[in-house]
This record gives structure tokens, sequence and C-alpha cells, in this order.
């Protein structure tokens, strides 16, 4: 069904029938080669006789040059490489890593975000995790909510001159082939910072349920007004941009502060005036659970390519595994439950902050890392948080980060396919010389990001009309809207290697002689059968 409510986008968006019926059958032939034989075959041969009032012998003649355009020189075997999330959060809140200003130009605020994404490239990093929503707040056009004080110094102040932050790091990170998360603090409508709120800020328009906490305004998760808000803030990003996914991070209710509860017994006791029986604690697990299965379903439901992720606190609770101790229990005191979600399947990716070292006794990279891979009943991705800004810290060394990335290689069987550093502005600076070890030894060559079959397992089709003119590679470009990248692959001996990856606009590249093979991909990392040439 997916494969046919492609055919019909297709048919929407071309022209030249020609070239319609041609593009038409190719892809009927993918669908055909799992009816072989069948009633479908001929019941959808005769549908095209009907659509384009073509003959028998016409449609037997379109059908026969498709076949010839995607069969000449395509790989039967699928030629690819191991996919691995490299991801890096850029935090925009307390203008961490960007904006590393509140007042900058326009100018110097697209040049920042061009460095970023330039060095990311240079490093063979393959995901930005954007926060566009660190306070009740938006970097971003949006009706919902003011723009964000972090980025132009003043909550509801647009930028001058106006242009859209997260459309212009959309634009500018899939010329790159990097994959961009928009990152949402769900709760928290102001950080403690001395600005003030704008009037469509959440905790403006529900005041009711915006509490002082300790040098925060945090909202009510228990709320239905507050649930809703922050559900209609992040589907309308959905809805009107080309995101690749939508991220949370750690804060549900907020870390507790000594000698200071969460001012929430007028909405409990709401709760249990209509019939509500669970505890206090159960009652505010399932206010957090409501949110994230209902933005789970309704981002699938959008745009089934959309990757929901998390990344929690980085131990479930305290002596899980047996030995770990945490000074935090984020089921019992900011009542996440990462492990349900994992079970319910309603996160894509879990990215568990885990921001210690391999070796101290009281907290262990690998045995946390083997825990949380080890409660995947539903084969979601773990990718691991990595601390980078540690390699401030005297004692942390870059070898550090090296040992912690070939650990989650090790477990890559168990679904530990990636990870996740915190933050950019190590990478920024160069601390203590990190570019030089992760472009020698941990991504010295590029990669896509893994693909999610639980999504969509279907690739599109192969390249067309690959040719080559002294070292120039060419082939058509994409008009069906499916391709977000081309893999260019270059055989040497008996093995394929990545070469590059190329963005959806490309249509050619210069090469030595070789023997290559170009896929198309997805925007979800499904690569099509490779298309084979020789350069001499």
């Amino acid at each position: 069904m997916h494969r046919l409510f492609k055919i019909l986008n297709l048919f929407q968006s071309k022209t030249g029938w020609q070239f319609l019926i041609t593009r038409f059958f190719r892809t009927l032939d993918s669908i055909l080669r799992i009816h072989k034989g069948s009633s479908l075959k001929r019941s959808l041969i005769w549908v095209c006789l009907l659509l384009f009032g073509l003959s028998a012998t016409q449609v037997y003649a379109y059908k026969t040059s498709a076949k010839m355009a995607t069969s000449t020189n395509v790989l039967q075997n699928q030629v690819s490489h191991k996919h691995e999330f490299r991801g890096v959060w850029v935090a925009s809140v307390a203008n961490i890593d960007w904006p590393s200003q509140r007042n900058l130009s326009v100018a110097q605020q697209k040049a920042e975000l061009i460095g970023i994404l330039n060095r990311m490239q240079e490093l063979n990093l393959n995901a930005l995790i954007l926060q566009v929503r660190p306070a009740g707040d938006a970097l971003y056009q949006s009706h919902l909510e003011p723009w964000s004080y972090w980025l132009t110094g003043g909550q509801g102040q647009p930028p001058e001159p106006y242009y859209d932050p997260l459309a212009f790091a959309i634009a500018e990170s899939h010329k790159r082939n990097i994959e961009l998360h928009a990152w949402f603090n769900p709760y928290r409508a102001k950080n403690g910072s001395s600005y003030s709120l704008a009037g469509s800020n959440m905790a403006q328009r529900f005041p009711q349920y915006a509490y002082q906490y300790g040098k925060l305004i945090w909202m009510d998760p228990g709320a239905q007004e507050v649930q809703n808000q922050t559900y209609n803030v992040v589907m309308d990003v959905v809805r009107r941009y080309d995101v690749d996914g939508i991220h949370f991070d750690d804060y549900f209710y907020p870390y507790p502060k000594a000698g200071i509860s969460f001012p929430d017994d007028q909405t409990y006791q709401a709760y249990l005036s209509t019939g509500g029986s669970l505890s206090k604690d159960d009652w505010r697990r399932n206010n957090v659970n409501q949110l994230v299965q209902r933005l789970s379903v309704a981002i699938h439901a959008e745009k089934p390519h959309v990757k929901f992720g998390i990344s929690p606190f980085g131990i479930y609770r305290p002596d899980e595994p047996p030995g770990i101790k945490a000074g935090l229990d984020q089921y019992g005191q900011i009542y996440a439950d990462p492990k349900l979600w994992m079970e319910q399947g309603w996160v894509d990716y879990l990215a568990p902050q885990l921001y210690w070292r391999i070796d101290p006794p009281d907290q262990s990279y690998p045995a946390l890392l083997d825990w949380w891979v080890s409660h995947n009943p539903l084969n979601r991705h773990i990718y691991a948080g990595n601390y980078l800004s540690r390699l401030a810290v005297d004692d942390w060394p870059v070898s550090e980060i090296e040992r912690q990335v070939a650990i989650s290689r090790q477990e890559a069987d168990r679904l530990s396919l990636g990870n996740i550093f915190f933050s950019m502005k190590m990478f920024l600076q160069n601390k203590k010389g990190v570019n030089d070890v992760f472009k020698a030894s941990i991504y010295p060559t590029p990669a896509l990001t893994p693909k999610m079959d639980w999504l969509d397992e279907q690739p599109p089709n192969a390249p067309l009309q690959l040719k080559s003119n002294s070292g120039l590679l060419s082939w058509d470009k994409d008009n069906s809207g499916e391709v977000r990248s081309w893999t260019l692959y270059e055989k040497k001996g008996e093995s394929w290697h990545l070469r590059e990856v190329l963005n959806a606009k490309a249509t050619g590249v210069q090469v030595p002689p070789g023997t290559y093979a170009l896929s198309a991909v997805d925007s979800l990392s499904n690569e099509s059968p490779a298309a084979l040439i020789e350069v001499h």
C-alpha cells in the first residue's frame, strides 16, 4: 500500500506522458516481483489500458522500455556500508553553542551556523540535534510561541532583517547530507535568566499552571492545556518543516531541588475528583507517558519518515544494573520511564546520556550501555550520549571518548548504532585536539544514519542514465522527490568502499579511473540497487 501511494504521488508531480508511463512501469515492476503470476499483475495491466487509453501492444512496449532503462548495469547484490548515527547537540539555551551571543546580527548568526555545519561535514558527523524550543519559545517562525530571547535578546522580538533560522538550518544541513532533528523542551517556560516573558509564552497564557521552581518557571505536565500546547507546537513543526527527527532531552518534571516540592497538588486533586485512582507518582509518570505516546502516534501519522527520539538521564534507576549508584532516580523524581517507552515502541531511538567514564566504581559506561541495549524488546536504536564537554576538565583525555565510541560499536549487534556528543562547542574549539582524533580514527570516512525498517524499508529506484565522460560521472536528476542523497562507492580489490555522499541535487561528480557504483538514498537511509560503471 505504501508503494502505491508513492505511485500516486509520482503521477501528481510529473509532466510528460511518456516519462510518466515509463516510470510507472518501473515502479510497477517492483510490486509484481512479489506477485509473480498473480491476478494482481493482470489487473494492474488493464488499469493501465484504461488510464492511458493504450492498446495492449503499446503497454507491452512501454513495459519493455522501462525494464531496459533500469536493468542495464544495475548490480544484483546490494552495495552498502556500515550505517552509523553520528550526532551532536547544538544547544541554544544560555547561548551554549548557537548562537554564541543573543545580540548577533542575522549575518553573524548564519555564518556561525554554517561554520558548525562545515565542521560537522569535515568530521563526518551526520546528524544535527538543534535546540529550537529551549523555554516555551521558538528559534523559528511560530504563531504559537514567541521568538527566543537567546536568538534576538528580547523574547518575542523577530530577527531583523527577517529570516527563519530553522528553515535556514534545514536547508544548509541537507545541502551537506546532514540530518536535522528539532530539539524541544516540553515543560520549561523560563530558565532563570533575567528577561521578560512575551505574552504568547505559555507561562503567560496559562499562569495557573506555571510554577516558580527555584530559579525556573516550569509548566505543570498534569494540565491538559500544557500537554496540548507542547503537542501543538511539536506537530506544527512536523507539518511545516522538512525535519528528519523530533528530539526531547532529559527534562520532564524538573530535577528536584532540596526542600522544594513541585506544587501540583491542585492539579492532582482535580484528577482525583474526576475518578482518578493513580498514586501521585504514578499519575505524574502517566502525564509524561501520555504526551510521549500521543506525539509518537501523531508524528508518524503525519510524516512516517520523521524519527522520534528521546535522550533520558543515563541511569534508569539506582542499582540498575546492580551496583550502579546514582544521585537521581529519574523514574521516581523526574517521572520519566524510558524503559516503558522502549517496550511500547513509542520512540524510534533512545539516546541515554552516559556522561561517566569507563572505569569508575559507581558508574560505568560499558555497564550502563549494556543495561540499555538489554532492555530493548522491540529492537529500536540506541545512540549513547557522550559528554564531550568533559574535555574541558583536565583529567578527561580525548582517548576516553575514543574508547567509549569503540565500546558502543562493540554492541552494534544489539542495536547500539551510534553516538551523540554534547556539545558542539568542543568541536568548534578543537578542545585537546579532539577534531584530529575524530578525523584520523573515529570517523575517518562518511556514513549514512542507520535504517529504520519499522518506519519504511522500501528503497528508492536506482539511478538512471549513469555515464562517464572523461572521468565526469553524470546521471539523471531525481524527479520523484524520494531521493535525499546519493552514495558513491569505489571498488578496491574485491571490496566496495563508500567514497562520497552527495546531496539530492547532484547530477555529476569527477572521479579518477576505476570501478564505481551509485545508489539513490531516501530520507530513512534506504539505498537503492546500485548502478555500476567503469571509468577509464
